[in-house]
């Protein structure tokens, strides 16, 4: 029909990113955006991930095979999101000054901008990976991690930082991350630990 626009595909995500992104930047409470705001600071240089892993460490060898496969993934996945997929994306992060009119209204919840580019979600990713990381090791010391990994991911597009699709997209990232990591990590670490006999 004449005079109809059909949006593309990469339009119509776009626009349902920017909606969803939207309602979950959306200010909720003071204590309750002031929360989400100083957790999402923790999360930064995967400081949770490592403070998990220190916990990890504490609860015998098996912990701490975790925690080492947990970090390695963690190191591998920030690798990927921040120096090779961002530079190649290049999607400018979200203008908050846009949302409100005023600009004091519901801005407890803002954190400081980045300067890197949105996409992918690098916090989203290291979290991510770090659980998909301990569930190859220890499953049901996982479960927490999982948590965990999805609050930073909702932090990050409630502080106004992030778009819903960089979140869903880092996730995908580090649990890939992880999985390839996985393996090579164990094997190493049975490298090491395996006892070296002395011929002669």
């Amino acid at each position: 029909m004449e005079g109809t626009t059909v949006p593309t595909p990469n339009r119509s995500l776009s626009e349902r990113d920017q909606r969803l992104y939207l309602a979950l930047s959306r200010p909720v409470a003071p204590n309750f955006d002031l929360a989400v705001a100083r957790f999402t600071n923790l999360a930064d240089h995967s400081k949770i991930s490592i403070s998990l892993a220190i916990g990890l460490g504490l609860c015998g060898a098996r912990g701490r095979r975790a925690a080492v496969v947990g970090l390695a993934a963690v190191a591998v996945s920030s690798v990927a999101a921040n120096a090779v997929v961002k530079p190649l994306a290049r999607r400018a992060r979200p203008k908050r000054s846009e949302q409100h009119s005023s600009n004091s209204a519901g801005t407890s919840r803002y954190v400081r901008m980045p300067t890197s580019y949105s996409f992918p979600s690098g916090h989203t990713a290291s979290a991510f990976a770090f659980a998909v990381g301990v569930l190859a090791v220890w499953p049901t010391a996982s479960l927490p991690m999982f948590g965990i990994a999805g609050a930073v991911g909702y932090s990050r597009v409630h502080t106004g930082v992030h778009y819903p699709g960089d979140v869903a997209l880092g996730a995908l990232l580090g649990s890939a991350t992880a999985l390839v990591v996985q393996n090579p990590t164990q094997r190493a670490l049975d490298a090491v630990s395996r006892p070296k006999y002395q011929s002669g």
